[in-house]
């Protein structure tokens, strides 16, 4: 049984597409609007003083979305208590995944780490470095119900239509497996896509579909199939080199998960620990 942590939180405004200036809020994602460069505590460098700034890809809950204006979910959290040992507070960019892959806001100096719920790939690798592992990851299988479809064999032989989110692991398994799946932007547009028949099926992180379905809406129109062990892992990533940040979120991550942090947190955005952690 984990100890009971009160985690504090740092409240991240709402954001905007990178370099895009919106009416109204206070931060405009990408573009250098605050006091320059900066060296947090432990001498970690940063691309704006008193913040380490976080690119993300929104909405991808439960890791990531905006609730009343505030940016919140499990990866937020977990960066939280990296800013805390810092003493900086986060700031968090909305960016494209596809740069994810790249590493290239990192390498452009607009963010100091990226946090979207990100697998870590040999391929990946090359471009960018991973924190420790922070969050085991299984893809699902998410239908209409009145597709019947209960797994991916179900969908070849009907021959319906496969979704996925663009530039994600989902995708390449599908692609993987011989579909030709109907890519969307976004975690939105994927479920966007099933409602208005877009496609019949999607193959995206479990923990996604879990969120999805607490809503009655979604649970009525659409059934759980196949749950995909993929192996994946997520991570943190940095742009490469950069020993000195890496080392921190490890840090976090590390002692998180020896506190009891970790598991409140995960309890708080995912749901019930797995088997064997409660």
């Amino acid at each position: 049984m984990s100890q009971e942590v009160t985690v504090p939180r740092v409240r991240v405004p709402a954001v905007v597409t990178a370099c895009a200036a919106v009416v109204g809020l206070a931060l405009t994602a990408g573009c250098s609007s605050g006091d320059g460069p900066g060296q947090a505590k432990g001498g970690v460098d940063v691309v704006e003083k008193g913040k380490v700034t976080t690119c993300t890809h929104l909405p991808y809950p439960p890791f990531q979305s905006e609730q009343d204006g505030e940016v919140v979910g499990f990866d937020v959290a977990l960066i939280d208590l990296v800013a805390k040992n810092l003493d900086v507070e986060q700031k968090i960019l909305d960016t494209p995944f596809e740069n994810f892959k790249t590493g290239a806001f990192l390498n452009s100096g607009e963010c100091d780490l990226a946090a979207a719920g990100m697998t870590i790939t040999d391929e990946r690798k090359k471009n960018v470095d991973f924190s420790v592992p922070y969050f085991d990851a299984t893809q699902a299988l998410l239908t209409t119900k009145k597709s019947g479809a209960t797994a991916l064999a179900d969908v070849k032989s009907k021959k319906l239509k496969l979704g996925a989110q663009a530039e994600t692991t989902g995708e390449s398994y599908a692609t993987g497996q011989g579909f030709d799946p109907v890519s969307f932007e976004s975690s939105d547009a994927v479920l966007n896509g099933l409602r208005t028949g877009q496609v019949d099926a999607v193959v995206i992180d479990y923990p996604v579909v879990q969120g999805w379905l607490k809503d009655k809406a979604n649970a009525d129109a659409f059934a759980l199939g196949q749950n995909i062990e993929t192996g994946e892992q997520y991570g943190f990533s940095v742009k490469k080199g950069n020993t000195e940040l890496k080392a921190a979120i490890d840090k976090a991550i590390t002692d998180a998960r020896a506190d009891g942090t970790y598991d409140t947190l995960y309890q708080q955005w995912i749901g019930p620990l797995p088997k064997g952690r409660s």
